[in-house]
């Protein structure tokens, strides 16, 4: 039998200011008081109702309160990003912030009895001494041996079988913009640290690495003899998402209108000018259009796991390099993974006195609902190349917690999903030795340089960063790069500097709010070059990705400010589809060029105009093979 039961309010700081102010004052400026209001009256509600026969005393009666929300002023509101702590008063607190470290759950103990060891004192027996925990006691403020009779000072013992245990778990919390730092964003001159938030009995697991979170929360000082710190017991939790504008800019609204005659054009004129303050526009048009697909396609959400990642296959990886550096910030949340960094958790010892294993996120699981760039993947050892293969097959993280190490009974595998999107560019033109030595060379692996071609099959889209013939990337770049140094700050293509990287970041914004359906004629291409693409190539791993098809669609449809995802989306989707699975499978009966999504440079309205011919022309195509191929199985 317990000695303490445990009573928890939802209180509604706003609803309990319109029937009672003092009371709501109370609850906001002086919890502790609150508290012990809410105790008296439990206690008298339950022994004059004989609610519970086993209560005795008050404080057995273990109160905790949990204020829904605060009042949405300055004063009640804890910016991470601000010092010194410590000083304010202990009461309710709003605070924002990025989980970037948890523990496994633990227990702690809610209250405990304990018993005069002098026999005569009426201490001996009852509920006279009862201990709960409080905001920001530790474990030895609850239960330990040196406590005293207040009656005749004979030492307490504790009654072990009326311990009352709870769960247990610590988070740690940092601004959001610490993440800046990670990314490739110019570092501020702004200190930021973590804050440990401890969560206990209901609220353990609410919260995921990663993830953004406000809460409420009782600052407090956690007492470990030599050191004091500060802390957070939080009393509620609730999923953040920073407001941001997602109004389209003036220039993008009239070129929207400007190219409605085509459903294809707008997205074309976007990619094409797209990262013109780094390289020339028209270079690597594929490319850029990949990457926006991909930036349009991150969303934070386990039930719609649509992730694009890209993966570069380039000759000039400094090229690439710098346009994947320009874009990362146009993310709701970019990270850029260094060599030495950890990608996906690491492990340290809970240094809160439990003991446990702290769980500490790696660049992949910041970058939740995000891009990860990962840079060139030659540099990678081949350990770091085989975990980043299965962290994209199985789009989790594993981590393994030994036992004997960390304190527990048995060992534990814990699994956290990933949900960002992944930009990586590899060498083309260094060969690969594995590649060379085997003799089952699969048709299209020669593509892939020295990255294996297991690897870069789990990428969704692969790209050829290659350019026709009379378009030399280098001599463009050098030209661009020229006449950035002989005029800075001079627009160097009045055409496409109309554009802003703040109106791109703005488009972007409202094009991942957009909420897209199929529409029947593109539902029913996707299906059928699916199939379709089963019956050319082999039903294990040559088949390109229904998954895959549809995001790209999905994509390319935000892309164009559309809220229905139209046959020529689709068609779009085909075609990136089967460019990257012809580089890692080798081509299939349906044979496209390789810059069959950008077929000619776009100078002029007529190269737009031959752009929209080509796409027809292959629409078509891809209808035929749909119908050739696809009526064969159904058949």
């Amino acid at each position: 039998m317990g000695a303490v039961y445990r009573f928890s309010f939802d209180v509604s700081p706003s609803d309990m200011l319109e029937l009672d102010a003092p009371l709501g004052d109370c609850i906001l400026h002086d919890p502790l008081k609150a508290v012990s209001l809410f105790q008296s009256v439990c206690y008298l509600s339950i022994k004059t109702l004989s609610l519970i026969d086993h209560i005795e005393t008050e404080s057995q009666v273990n109160v905790v309160l949990k204020p829904t929300h605060l009042p949405p002023f300055p004063d009640y509101c804890l910016d991470l990003s601000e010092f010194p702590r410590g000083y304010g008063p202990m009461r309710p607190f709003a605070l924002e912030g990025l989980v970037i470290a948890m523990t496994r759950v633990t227990k702690y103990t809610q209250g405990a009895r304990f018993l005069c060891s002098e026999e005569t004192c009426p201490c001996s027996r009852g509920f006279h001494h009862i201990r709960v925990h409080a905001p920001g006691a530790t474990e030895s403020a609850t239960v330990r041996s040196d406590f005293t009779c207040f009656l005749c000072s004979s030492p307490l013992k504790e009654d072990v079988k009326s311990r009352v245990l709870g769960d247990k778990q610590l988070v740690e919390l940092m601004h959001v913009k610490a993440v800046d730092i990670l990314g490739v964003h110019d570092a501020a001159s702004l200190r930021y640290q973590s804050v440990t938030l401890f969560l206990r009995d209901e609220l353990c697991n609410s919260m995921r690495i990663g993830h953004l979170y406000r809460v409420v929360g009782i600052p407090a000082h956690v007492h470990q003899w030599p050191n004091v710190t500060w802390s957070v017991e939080a009393c509620s939790i609730q999923p953040w998402t920073p407001k941001c504008s997602c109004l389209v800019s003036n220039n993008f609204q009239n070129l929207q209108a400007a190219s409605a005659c085509s459903p294809w054009r707008f997205a074309a004129i976007v990619a094409n000018s797209f990262g013109s303050p780094v390289i020339p526009p028209g270079l690597y048009n594929t490319l850029k259009l990949g990457l926006l697909l991909s930036l349009v396609q991150t969303e934070d959400n386990p039930d719609s796991p649509n992730h694009l990642d890209v993966l570069a296959l380039t000759s000039d990886s400094l090229i690439i390099d710098r346009l994947m550096r320009y874009s990362l910030p146009l993310a709701s949340r970019g990270i850029h993974h260094a060599l030495t960094g950890e990608l996906l958790a690491s492990l340290s010892r809970d240094e809160h006195g439990a003991g446990t294993a702290n769980i500490h996120a790696g660049s992949a699981l910041l970058a939740s609902g995000g891009v990860c760039l990962l840079g060139d993947l030659t540099c990678y050892k081949k350990d770091k190349m085989d975990m980043l293969q299965s962290a994209l097959e199985s789009r989790t993280a594993s981590v393994f917690i030994p036992a004997k190490k960390y304190g527990d009974d048995i060992d534990q595998q814990l699994s956290f999903p990933i949900q960002c999107n992944f930009w990586a560019l590899a060498d083309a033109a260094s060969p690969s030795k594995r590649t060379a030595r085997c003799d089952n060379v699969v048709l299209g692996s020669v593509e892939m340089g020295s990255i294996p071609l297991q690897l870069a099959g789990a990428f969704g889209l692969v790209v050829q960063c290659r350019e026709t013939s009379g378009n030399h990337p280098l001599l463009s770049m050098t030209v661009h790069t020229l006449r950035q140094a002989m005029c800075p700050g001079e627009p160097l293509y009045p055409a496409c500097m109309q554009f802003t990287t703040q109106d791109y970041k703005e488009l972007l914004a409202h094009a991942r709010e957009l909420k897209v359906d199929m529409s029947p004629e593109a539902g029913r291409m996707i299906h059928g070059y699916y199939m379709a693409s089963r019956r050319v190539r082999s039903d294990s791993t040559q088949r390109s990705s229904v998954t895959l098809l549809i995001s790209l669609a999905q994509a390319h449809a935000k892309l164009s400010l559309r809220e229905q995802v139209l046959e020529e989306d689709a068609v779009i989707a085909v075609l990136l589809c089967e460019s990257s699975v012809t580089l890692k499978h080798g081509a299939s009966a349906l044979v496209f060029p390789p810059d069959a999504v950008f077929p000619c440079a776009l100078h002029d309205l007529d190269s737009l105009h031959q752009r929209d011919l080509t796409l027809e022309e292959s629409r078509k195509q891809i209808l035929n093979f749909v119908h050739t191929y696809a009526t064969c199985i159904e058949e």
